[in-house]
């Protein structure tokens, strides 16, 4: 006669949605460097992580609150915003001697063109290798903020004010996004 119920319950961190566990040990066992990236509801952060006897350990890390810091205008979390997070978690692992890394997305979905493809490409563009399709990299035009700068030419002066105000705000046109983008860009490539 059986004892108990036949339902097991999920491990904590699964049943929150945090890990899945199989992905996990096949990451584990590979036993290479991780480019992880997280985008939470207002940052991006990216890091090279490496598995240790008691956990993950982090080897560089990025933020893209980081960017603010370098004259970062826009919002923190967008494509633009997420592609520099990952160019500069690059050079940091670059100057670091970290040459390559394996993508770890986590729970995401891998979508093509999505933000987490773009830190992706953004290490990537920093010289840091990490192996990826180019189909499922998003376009330049969404990376460095062209589709935006086009968008709000269409608009007129009362839209413009309503759907960019935060851009407003902070003192950037949204027509000139592409522009502060490379800006940004160059200024990391100064600094790290």
């Amino acid at each position: 006669m059986a004892h108990g119920s036949n339902y097991k319950v999920a491990f904590r961190r699964r049943r929150e949605g945090k890990t899945d566990y199989a992905q996990r040990m096949k990451l584990v066992k590979i036993n290479a460097n991780r480019l992880v990236v997280r985008v939470s509801n207002a940052n991006v952060i990216v890091q090279v992580v490496k598995v240790g006897e008691n956990g993950d350990e982090t080897l560089v890390s990025a933020h893209s609150k980081e960017l603010n810091k370098l004259g970062w205008k826009a919002g923190n979390k967008n494509t633009s915003a997420v592609y520099l997070t990952g160019y500069l978690c690059g050079k940091k692992a670059l100057a670091a001697n970290i040459d390559e890394a394996i993508a770890d997305i986590g729970l995401k979905s891998p979508i093509k063109g999505s933000k987490i493809f773009a830190a992706i490409k953004g290490a990537s563009d920093a010289g840091f290798y990490v192996p990826f399709g180019e189909k499922v990299i998003p376009s330049e035009e969404r990376i460095n903020g062209q589709h935006i700068a086009d968008y709000a030419e269409s608009l007129d002066e009362a839209d413009l004010k309503t759907k960019f105000s935060k851009y407003l705000e902070n003192d950037l046109q949204p027509v000139d996004l592409p522009d502060h983008f490379e800006e940004i860009k160059n200024k990391i490539d100064d600094e790290v």
